[in-house]
This record gives C-alpha cells, sequence and structure tokens, in this order.
C-alpha cells in the first residue's frame, strides 16, 4: 500500500502533467486528450459510485464500511475527486481542525472559524505577542496541511492574523482543470448524507 509521500507525489504528478496537457501546442491534440482524460474519470467515477451503491446495500455494516472508507486519507481523497465522499466538506474542516488543535496550542496559538460556507473556510488564528516568525510558519503549514488533507476540494482558504506568512502551493482540485466526473451530479445515492 501506498504511503502518505507517495500518495502525495502521485497527485502532484497528475497536477504537472494537467499542466502539460494545457501546454500541448496542437488545439486537437490536447481536445483529445481532454476528452481521453475525461472519459477515465467519468468511467472511474461511474464504477465508485457503483461499488459505494453495492455497499450501502449491505445495510449498518454497509454504511460503517462506508464511513471508514471516508476517513482513510487516500480513499478519502479519491471519494472527494468524484464527488461521492459521504461527509458534506464543513464536516471534513471542522473535524481537521479539532484535530490539530493541540499542536496548535504546544505553539501557542488557537483558532477560530469566522466563515465555512460553500467552500470558502476563513479563520483567525491567534498566536501569543511574542510569537516569532518560524513558529507562525509552524502553525500555517499545520493548519493548511490538516484542512487541505481532508477538504482538497476548497475553493478558498483564508488565514487571518498569520499576517507576512507566504501561503503554501497548494492547488485546489478546481484548479486543475479537469471537470469532475459527470457521474457525480447524477446522486441517486441512497448512503449520501446518512449520518
Amino acid at each position: 500500500m501506498a504511503d502518505d509521500k507517495d500518495f502525495r507525489e502521485r497527485v502532484q504528478r497528475i497536477g504537472t502533467l494537467v499542466e502539460a496537457i494545457e501546454a500541448i501546442a496542437d488545439p486537437a491534440v490536447r481536445a483529445t486528450t481532454k476528452v481521453l482524460v475525461q472519459s477515465l474519470m467519468d468511467l472511474h467515477g461511474a464504477a465508485i459510485e457503483r461499488t459505494m451503491e453495492i455497499v450501502s446495500e449491505a445495510g449498518d455494516p454497509g454504511m460503517e464500511l462506508i464511513d471508514r472508507l471516508g476517513r482513510d486519507p487516500m480513499v478519502s481523497s479519491v471519494l472527494v475527486l468524484y464527488g461521492l465522499h459521504p461527509e458534506e466538506l464543513d464536516t471534513r474542516v471542522l473535524r481537521a481542525i479539532e484535530k490539530v488543535k493541540p499542536q496548535l496550542r504546544k505553539q501557542g496559538a488557537e483558532v477560530e472559524v469566522l466563515e465555512l460556507h460553500e467552500g470558502v473556510v476563513r479563520l483567525r488564528v491567534q498566536t501569543g505577542d511574542h510569537t516569532c516568525g518560524s513558529t507562525a510558519k509552524t502553525v500555517r503549514a499545520a493548519l493548511e496541511g490538516a484542512i487541505y488533507d481532508a477538504a482538497p476540494d476548497l475553493n478558498l482558504l483564508t488565514l487571518e492574523g498569520l499576517d507576512g506568512q507566504v501561503a503554501s502551493g497548494f492547488v485546489a482540485l478546481n484548479q486543475l482543470g479537469i471537470a469532475p466526473p459527470l457521474v457525480a451530479a447524477e446522486v441517486p445515492l441512497g448512503w449520501e448524507g446518512a449520518d
């Protein structure tokens, strides 16, 4: 099984390949390549959606399995990519913030959610009066890493209170230039939105 580093490298490689597709000079080749990639995504999305439907038909054990799949970092990222994650974006973001809070407190930082709506997350980070630049960078990296890992489908993340710090090089899914699979729009799944 691939580890987190291997998985992140694969995702970065995909981003690089998408950029290479966009740079293809021949418009016909570029368009054909995009159609091929989109067709593969649609096929995979339909297969994953059907898999989730079959698992959900097992009742409570199936729903528990779907929840477990949604908590697995690698599987979760793929479910998000295909619009099939069992949890809403807001829930994933809040869980990520709660998970990283103890680490932030060790750095003398507290975080408050100011806005969490339609893929936009705005947080206020309060640090001690004597927080140095490296601590602020550590806090920023911890927050961004946790949130982007849980919700790569974010539209915008703003961290107030860490002025002067450079944002990460994260690229949101919607900026990769490939549309979500068409199957995600059909959404007749019985497991979606289940608590």
